[in-house]
């Protein structure tokens, strides 16, 4: 079933919750304002405009957008340094439950 498309109507801060994904195409377009309070209002082609944007690069962009979301999410075989890198982070997690709760007993006692 295909999605939604985006339209350049629709504000960032719906965009962004929608679609996480679509962060990283609108800041590479140097469009930075989607964590803005005026986020939650604007529409993309406003946001777009305020910061120069062509009505091309608006169209492109949301393009973009679309097309990104449309992509199923690839499942990638775990690499050797993906699980190094869990590891390290279950490792470190279990180091700061201690390391807290070393902190809360001392305080305790």
């Amino acid at each position: 079933m295909a999605k939604e498309p985006v339209t350049k109507n629709m504000t960032l801060g719906e965009l962004v919750k929608k679609h996480p994904e679509s962060a990283e195409i609108m800041f590479n377009y140097g469009l930075h304002c989607i964590g803005c309070h005026m986020a939650v209002t604007e529409t993309i082609e406003q946001g777009a405009k305020a910061h120069g944007m062509s009505d091309e690069d608006v169209d492109r962009m949301v393009g973009e957008i679309n097309e990104t979301i449309d992509k199923p999410k690839e499942e990638k075989e775990p690499t050797k340094e993906t699980e190094e890198e869990e590891e390290e982070t279950e490792v470190l997690n279990k180091e700061k439950k201690k390391g807290f709760l070393n902190r809360v007993l001392s305080k305790l006692f």
